[in-house]
């Protein structure tokens, strides 16, 4: 353990940082040791990462000193934060620019900033194809990771900049297919006929590992991960075979769930939508061939779902 080279996982306790901190502790011949970084130490997840061989420590995101203490004498880092957790960009904005100082102050030799595009890139504010949001942003959680990219270049902390997308792991939590009152299946979806470009969360880590055992040679690099490009109409096929009864497709209009009313709904209408209409640049950042040589273990969609094939029995 002494000779091995600590890599800090912010967020280690949760899915992205979980599983490159799995990936890690699961292979014996690994160069690297876990610092598992969590707000709390005594969770059950924690404990579970200590049992396992992770050195676990505390450390806040609204906090630079802790991160600064608990980035020290690590060579690795891997950096993410949860928009979803306060919805607020100012603040994710601000505990990114603690993750970059405190890489800084600690001298990280390599540092992974899990991010996403700033979609005003394609969608500037005055194109009105979709309403603007909090005044700045188009999809406030792509945006704002997108523009924290630049606080870790001015830190000048060697930095891979790994940038994610929709994670399979929300077919869990509401995106799946849903009974309808006639008895059928459908996966509704504000996708058109466009491809998504989806990911297992645990796999975001496991490419973030195979980062890491190249050295710093993508430090500096933009790297662009999913694990399959499908369409709504695909997606729908896949579950079709898992929950063997057919699920129906149906494209929802972007205004519709914009208009949906649950929290975030005008947000994930425009991510959706930004999705769709540009499909092409969106997954063709994300080159599966590439991905695969970092994460040979990269699940398809089939994969994942005959993973987690249980939770939609009850359909």
């Amino acid at each position: 353990m002494a000779d091995k080279q600590i890599i800090a996982v912010v967020g280690a306790t949760g899915q992205q940082g979980g599983g490159l901190a799995h990936a890690i502790l699961a292979d014996p011949g690994s160069a690297f040791a876990v610092r598992a970084i969590t707000r709390n130490p005594d969770s059950e997840k924690a404990k579970e990462l200590a049992a396992l061989g992770a050195e676990v420590v505390h450390a806040d995101l609204d906090d630079e000193a802790s991160l600064a203490k608990a980035f020290e004498g690590a060579h690795g880092a891997f950096l993410v934060t949860n928009f979803w957790e306060h919805m607020s960009p100012q603040r994710e904005y601000d505990q990114a620019r603690n993750l970059a100082q405190a890489a800084e102050t600690a001298g990280v030799q390599h540092a992974i900033w899990s991010t996403l595009e700033d979609t005003r890139k394609s969608v500037p504010l005055d194109d009105d194809r979709m309403p603007t949001l909090l005044g700045e942003y188009k999809v406030p959680h792509f945006d704002v990771k997108g523009d924290a990219n630049a606080l870790f270049t001015q830190a000048g902390v060697p930095t891979t900049f790994l940038q994610t997308t929709f994670y399979w792991d929300g077919f869990l939590t509401g995106f799946g297919p849903q009974r309808q009152e006639d008895g059928s299946l459908v996966l509704a979806m504000a996708l058109g006929e466009s491809r998504l470009a989806g990911i297992a969360s645990e796999d975001i880590g496991r490419t973030a590992y195979g980062i890491f055992k190249r050295g710093t040679e993508l430090a500096g690099e933009t790297v662009s991960i999913a694990g399959e490009h499908l369409t709504g109409a695909e997606l729908a096929a896949a579950f079709t075979e898992v929950v063997g009864e057919p699920v129906h497709y149906y494209a929802v209009p972007f205004d519709d769930l914009r208009a949906a009313g649950f929290p975030a709904a005008e947000e994930i209408g425009n991510m959706f939508q930004y999705y769709a209409e540009f499909d092409t640049e969106f997954t063709g950042r994300r080159d599966l061939a590439k991905v695969r040589e970092l994460n040979p273990q990269l699940k398809t969609f089939r994969e994942w779902l005959a993973a987690h094939k249980d939770a939609f029995a009850s359909l």
